[in-house]
């Protein structure tokens, strides 16, 4: 029975229950007040995002609500749940830190380097501010895009032809089209229509036809073919005469056209009065257009060039075989239109019957004169008799805006990023002289006109929010000093963010944006983290040596800076590697979306790294060094009570 009493035996307490509450109720003091404005901050941060309008806004409005919703509980649970679960679980003796193999080999590497930083400390700024400014060309030589391209898994094909094209040559060349396109191994299944749907919201020409590719999973590729080799193969096999290619997917077509009314990426839109000088002008700006990078798929929307049927009645020999106007307008209304003679009732379905000339007595203009008329005078005469039949040219299709007419130039961007071939073709359409006659006027639409409003929005937000955090870090610390220490780690975090778009061949768009903005609050966080630590050393180097001038050394300030920065690495490194444990899988994941999630992360993980770096060996020499300027100017150290 002894040993079972000496299993079941308590140990005495290490310390008493009082003074373990008491404890913990300073440490949650300490770092509550800090961790509480860094999630308060890391909302702020997200302001900008709730800012964004239009298909942007659509798309991260519920990333940055659901974020914003985790943070605000987490903000109240870390002062109240948290005390209370940690006076839970945390009983019995402790451990030093020292003690964790995890902890000895950490420090063991971090003292030397942080000693090195505050010996060598005009070489470690230089450094980093070297590296912060190699980060602002780099930046400048991104390419930029409204969003990233969501790989749909399919490809839309637009090709345009004339607008005066039959239905019988539409269909002809749709069913060419699907023939040559189902030859490619990668396509798995071709859906073809021209003209229009029985639908007002599908206003599409005869002359525009669409075809849905779907194409096979990756894994039964050919080796080494991407979808835009797919594509520039596709369009090598379909160099019709007289049809312009376009190529683009279906979802991200029809936003476009719901948004701006253009099916391309991008569209010169081009206002006026008259149909034929809005033609006179998109032609203009068509050849202005051609030969810059990255613009393909370059196609004038036509305004002129439709052909109608024009039938001119002749009243005086309608009055000379006893027939008035409405004869001849019903008798072309039923031989070409065709009238509706009654319904037939199959179940619960209903059909209107409707009858009308065969196709071979209305196919061309010499069949129509001799449709005939039933006169009460002369029995049947020809429609030739009594009306002009003819052909006459006019718009196919009337388009308006804002009250004006619309021509349009439209094109696709392959091969170059979105910002910077819209900016070389601006700057060619500059060039040109004599573009634009007195009352018409220009404006660029399509995927373009959503970038420059998404980069308006950010540019004015952001100074906002920085200004903002600011004061959020004021008020953590009482002290503009210590919330610039903090704050000054946003501009570093860019450097890794900006080197890992940059590595990775990423674009600047809205999603990167994102990314950077979701990075700002998880940079501030940790050096709020780092500045308690360092705020708690003086702290104590103030209680053993006095706060004056004359009982402080340089050497001790140096010495409690590298404890406060040491001694408290692993909650800085869990901090900075919770981050990255989440993020970093979003690298390896594949399928649809991943085209889009890329983009925020990569500058998150990148911006860590740097963020992280900066913290733990430069934050410690800038806080050493305002101490030391302090001491000096002032003769004891601005003390920041860390247990507010």
């Amino acid at each position: 029975m002894k040993w079972l009493s000496k299993i079941f035996k308590k140990s005495p307490q290490w310390i008493t229950e009082e003074e373990r509450l008491k404890i913990i109720e300073q440490s949650s003091k300490q770092v509550s007040r800090g961790v509480f404005f860094a999630t308060i901050i890391i909302i702020t941060s997200f302001l900008p995002v709730f800012m964004l309008t239009g298909q942007e806004g659509k798309l991260f409005h519920p990333l940055a609500y659901t974020k914003t919703f985790i943070m605000i509980m987490d903000a109240l649970l870390v002062i109240t749940l948290a005390p209370v679960l940690i006076s839970f679980f945390m009983k019995g003796k402790f451990r030093p830190d020292n003690a964790n193999p995890v902890n000895r080999v950490l420090e063991r590497i971090y003292e030397p380097v942080i000693r090195g930083v505050l010996k060598w400390r005009k070489t470690t700024i230089a450094v980093n501010v070297i590296a912060l400014v190699v980060t602002i060309p780099l930046l400048k030589s991104l390419g930029s895009e409204f969003m990233p391209p969501l790989d749909e898994q399919s490809i839309l094909f637009m090709p345009v032809t004339l607008p005066d094209i039959s239905n019988a040559e539409a269909k002809r060349i749709l069913q060419v089209q699907d023939k040559i396109i189902k030859t490619v191994p990668e396509v798995d299944k071709v859906l073809g229509k021209a003209g229009r749907a029985a639908t007002a919201t599908d206003n599409s020409p005869i002359s525009m036809i669409e075809t849905i590719i779907m194409l096979k999973p990756t894994s039964q590729w050919r080796e080494g073919k991407t979808k835009k080799d797919i594509i520039n193969e596709l369009d090598a096999k379909l160099q019709i005469p007289g049809v312009v290619n376009g190529w683009t997917q279906p979802i991200i077509n029809r936003i476009n056209m719901l948004a701006t009314g253009i099916r391309t990426d991008v569209g010169v839109k081009v206002y006026g009065q008259r149909l034929d000088t809005i033609a006179a002008v998109s032609e203009r700006v068509r050849k202005a257009l051609e030969g810059t990078p990255g613009v393909m798929d370059l196609y004038v929307e036509p305004v002129t060039g439709g052909k109608y049927l024009d039938i001119d009645v002749r009243r005086a020999d309608l009055a000379r075989y006893g027939l008035n106007v409405d004869d001849v307008n019903q008798t072309v209304e039923t031989a070409l239109g065709g009238a509706p003679i009654g319904n037939t009732i199959e179940g619960r379905q209903r059909f209107s019957i409707s009858v009308r000339l065969a196709q071979e007595y209305r196919n061309s203009v010499e069949r129509i004169r001799r449709i005939p008329l039933m006169s009460p005078a002369a029995g049947e005469v020809p429609l030739s008799a009594v009306a002009d039949v003819k052909f006459s040219d006019g718009p196919p299709m009337i388009t308006s805006e804002n009250a004006m007419l619309r021509g349009a130039v439209l094109f696709n961007v392959r091969g170059r990023d979105l910002g910077s071939t819209v900016k070389d073709a601006i700057d060619k359409m500059n060039q040109a002289k004599g573009m634009l006659p007195q009352g018409y006027y220009l404006e660029w639409s399509g995927q373009y006109e959503n970038l420059i409003r998404g980069q308006k929005t950010l540019m004015w937000i952001a100074p906002v929010v920085l200004v903002i955090i600011f004061f959020s870090l004021y008020f953590a610390f009482h002290s503009i000093r210590e919330a610039f220490l903090s704050l000054i780690t946003v501009p570093f975090a860019l450097i890794g963010g900006a080197y890992m778009i940059w590595f990775y061949g990423v674009n600047l768009s809205v999603a990167v944006a994102v990314g950077f903005i979701a990075l700002f609050g998880i940079a501030v966080e940790t050096g709020i983290v780092m500045v308690i630590y360092l705020n708690d050393a003086m702290n104590q180097l103030v209680k053993q040596k006095g706060n004056s001038a004359g009982t402080i050394t340089r050497e001790d300030l140096r010495t409690h800076v590298i404890y406060g920065a040491a001694k408290r690495l692993r909650p800085k490194l869990m901090t900075v590697c919770v981050s990255l444990f989440g993020l970093v899988p979003v690298l390896w994941a594949t399928g649809v979306g991943t085209d889009v999630m890329k983009p925020i992360v990569l500058p998150m993980i990148g911006g860590v790294l740097t963020s992280s770096t900066h913290i733990l060996l430069v934050t410690p020499l800038i806080f050493l060094m305002s101490k030391e300027y302090e001491l000096r100017k002032y003769g004891k150290l601005e003390i920041h009570e860390t247990n507010h």
